[in-house]
């Protein structure tokens, strides 16, 4: 099996997964039941409890919804911030795109984990400050995606046709240029989604993400921590999951990259 087969089927099981935590869970996610703490994977509990007496299959399906839908909203955010940005950079040109490209390298020179702090410190912890950090991370990102393919697209023939016969600027971006960009954007978006997934889970590990008793897999290796030698599955578990949804989405994002270039090689 190749890496693209890899890539499809570890994401595949992950938004099974996701799909799955939505409408069931074998029990309520944060069902404390003391005389089950740390009872080991077995035919009753398939990955165990935690030090609560949780179980940690069902915490580990509510997380999956936790972390992706953070993930995915964060990137499509950020995706399409940046990408605007992008545009009218690389179409106008001159002081905007000047002004636009500081802005990036100002965005870019903090990571999200330090954007997360400084949020965290206006805000309280919690969804709000892992979806914009993890937006704000990205909006550099796409708008020098944006703007380097919408430099090079803007001199092909078929746009400037259009613009000798009469086309405006909003419809040359929005028909001839954006569409151009779909392929560029899905694999920047793949890799995204990879990033965001292991910003949420090192922002939860820190405690300014996702709080208790809400489960996430970042959260669930932070109250891990402590009973590791315990319960090994406590840490196992959580950590196995962000290594194969990682794992997944940048196989994915790879395979789009070789393809695309394959593309070009042919043409």
């Amino acid at each position: 099996m190749n890496s693209r087969r890899w890539g499809m089927v570890l994401v595949g099981v992950l938004l099974a997964l996701t799909i799955l935590g939505w409408f069931y869970t074998p029990y309520d996610p944060n069902q404390i039941q003391v005389t089950r703490r740390f009872t080991p994977p077995g035919k009753e509990h398939l990955l165990g409890t935690d030090h609560f007496g949780r179980d940690v299959l069902s915490r580990m399906l509510s997380g999956a919804r936790i972390s992706l839908a953070v993930g995915v909203a964060a990137v499509i955010l950020g995706g399409a911030a940046g990408t605007a940005l992008g545009l009218a950079a690389g179409f106008l040109g001159g002081w905007w795109d000047e002004l636009l490209m500081r802005l990036s390298t100002s965005l870019q020179a903090l990571p999200s984990i330090l954007l997360a702090l400084l949020l965290a410190t206006i805000w309280s912890p919690g969804f709000p400050v892992v979806l914009w950090a993890i937006a704000l991370g990205n909006i550099p990102i796409f708008l020098r995606v944006a703007r380097n393919q919408a430099l090079s697209i803007k001199e092909r023939p078929y746009v400037e046709a259009a613009r000798a016969l009469g086309a405006s600027d909003l419809r040359l971006v929005l028909r001839h240029i954006l569409p151009n960009l779909q392929g560029a954007l899905l694999v920047q978006f793949s890799i995204s989604l990879a990033g965001a997934i292991l910003v949420e889970a090192s922002l939860s590990y820190l405690g300014v993400g996702i709080q208790p008793p809400d489960p996430s897999w970042g959260r669930m290796l932070r109250e891990a921590q402590a009973y590791g030698s315990l319960a090994p599955w406590l840490v196992l578990v959580p950590g196995l999951f962000i290594a194969l949804a990682v794992v997944g989405f940048n196989l994915l994002g790879d395979n789009w990259v070789f393809s695309r270039e394959q593309l070009y090689k042919r043409e």
